[in-house]
């Protein structure tokens, strides 16, 4: 029984060659486009977590004040507009009513026209009565006039404020989109620092937790809340307020009661005493005279990071009260654990 051989492959010359090696360039090329298994990241070391982590709350903590001047600015930008439409209401009820009032002179006035006066006087059976009620009709003429024009100058302003509540409509509008922007970056940032998080065993992520020396409830002896000594009564109740705060959670967007964002806090303790701060930690900076930290007292706001992102309450002996970030309640923390960026005083 003869054996079966393999047929003897001859190489490809001429347009075989080059038809060939089209199809395995293509056949490659779909083999690197088809899924394959994915690469995994290359593995952080828990200290390269934590430093990411930190990375991404500092990025959230911008955004969250960004997001925090834009909502301010909404909220007023709609303000306004409630307002323009509550004036453009009042001012078009007055218009109704100026066109009531002008309807009633052109029917008074339909029901005595018709002829010339000269004719009317003429044909009236007492010249001396005509003339009087002539006298009288040229004075309903006059109202009449005063009247028209009246509702030409309501119909103009009106026209002026619907202008005006229309470019409004438009701002808030902007101001919105621009929070739905912030939001979203926010959002991102504190999910990506979970994930990360997630990667750490839990006695690193209590680590991280504890990680900027701070304690959410029990203060240094040199600045117990017995010892502090705030320069006047103003920052005395500012002061106050903060140590009653502390343990409460850290909450972007939050003013309180019951949880804070940085500047949150801030304008919350500044509020308890009777003075209004503006919402942001970049405009907070510009509300009180500037001081160095030589100079600093308790009650003084700090703030921290180039592009002044995040503020503390001052209470002594280099200490503050502060919102840290999210997973980490206010708390008392050294004002040296962060880039020291200026401080204000208030009152």
């Amino acid at each position: 029984m003869a054996a079966h051989r393999k047929p003897k492959q001859r190489p490809y010359t001429g347009p075989a060659a080059r038809t060939a090696a089209t199809l395995a360039f293509a056949g490659a090329a779909t083999a690197a486009a088809l899924p394959g298994p994915a690469h995994a990241d290359p593995q952080r070391t828990p200290a390269q977590v934590r430093s990411e982590v930190d990375r991404l709350y500092h990025d959230a903590e911008v955004a969250t004040e960004q997001y925090n001047g834009a909502k301010e600015k909404a909220t007023a930008a709609e303000g306004a507009l409630d307002t323009l439409r509550d004036e453009a209401a009042r001012r078009t009820e007055r218009l109704n009513a100026s066109r009531a009032a002008l309807g009633s002179f052109a029917a008074a006035q339909y029901r005595t026209g018709g002829l010339d006066t000269s004719v009317q006087l003429a044909l009236s059976s007492d010249p001396d009565q005509y003339l009087e009620r002539a006298a009288y009709l040229d004075r309903i003429g006059d109202r009449q006039a005063a009247a028209l024009d009246k509702v030409r100058h309501q119909v103009a302003q009106i026209a002026t404020l619907r202008a005006q509540a229309k470019g409004m409509q438009a701002a808030l509008a902007a101001r919105q989109a621009e929070l739905k922007k912030h939001r979203a970056t926010i959002t991102a940032k504190l999910a990506e620092a979970r994930r990360l998080l997630a990667r750490l065993s839990p006695p690193e992520r209590t680590a991280y937790a504890d990680s900027d020396h701070g304690s959410p409830g029990r203060a240094d002896r040199s600045t117990a809340r017995g010892s502090v000594r705030a320069p006047n009564a103003r920052a005395a109740a500012a002061v106050a307020f903060a140590y009653g705060a502390l343990g409460k959670p850290y909450v972007w967007g939050a003013t309180g009661p019951s949880s804070f964002d940085c500047s949150g806090l801030t304008q919350a303790a500044w509020r308890s005493a009777g003075v209004s701060l503006p919402r942001t930690t970049y405009t907070q900076i510009n509300a009180g005279r500037r001081v160095s930290r030589s100079e600093l007292a308790p009650g003084d706001l700090v703030f921290f990071f180039s592009g002044i992102s995040h503020v503390g309450l001052y209470i002594g002996n280099g200490q503050m009260i502060h919102a840290p970030r999210p997973g980490a309640p206010v708390r008392i923390a050294p004002i040296d654990q962060m880039p020291f960026a200026g401080a204000a005083r208030v009152a």
